[in-house]
């Protein structure tokens, strides 16, 4: 896997709370609305910035606070394709794997704003701008696989059930 994409830097401690402020909560059964705001505080106008297949990137700690799955949906829906972070909130890493989107565990010091990136899922990201190349520990074959698949549910319908997530782990 491949995919190439602007990103979009932010910094430490992302929330989300910033990725998603809760006083937009009661947009959370229309979710193509909720996604005009995502991080909307921490970049006004964010959503109107991006592009299909941009990234987001962060630094220690991405997708900290409440364990709403909103988070990771509406950066999705928004048309984010990766988020990249120095380390991310247990919960928000799952969330985001189990529904699909690519999140990336790095070094992020030598991504700036608007850098041109192209990620390349067997280990290493390269930034156009400075010609340099970061590595990561890949994600797991299964993880891998969830996201082929478009998330844990659609995992679970194009394998006929939970049953197969268990027979591929024990073969593993």
């Amino acid at each position: 896997m491949k995919i190439s994409g602007y990103a979009h830097k932010f910094g430490d401690d992302v929330s989300t709370d910033i990725i998603i402020p809760g006083r937009f909560f009661h947009l959370r059964s229309n979710l193509v609305e909720l996604a005009k705001h995502l991080m909307e505080d921490a970049m006004p106008g964010f959503i109107d910035k991006i592009k299909r297949g941009d990234f987001i990137v962060g630094g220690k700690n991405f997708g900290c606070g409440s364990s709403r799955e909103h988070a990771p949906t509406i950066m999705k829906i928004a048309g984010i394709k990766a988020v990249l972070a120095k380390s991310f909130a247990r919960i928000f890493f799952r969330n985001a794997i189990n529904l699909g989107l690519l999140v990336i565990e790095c070094d992020t010091d030598g991504i700036e704003d608007g850098d041109y990136l192209t990620i390349d899922g067997d280990g290493f990201i390269e930034n156009k701008r400075t010609g340099k190349r970061i590595e990561f520990v890949p994600l797991s074959p299964f993880m891998k696989k969830i996201l082929e698949d478009g998330g844990l549910i659609e995992y679970v319908k194009k394998h006929k059930g939970i049953y197969s997530i268990f027979h591929y782990l024990v073969q593993k």
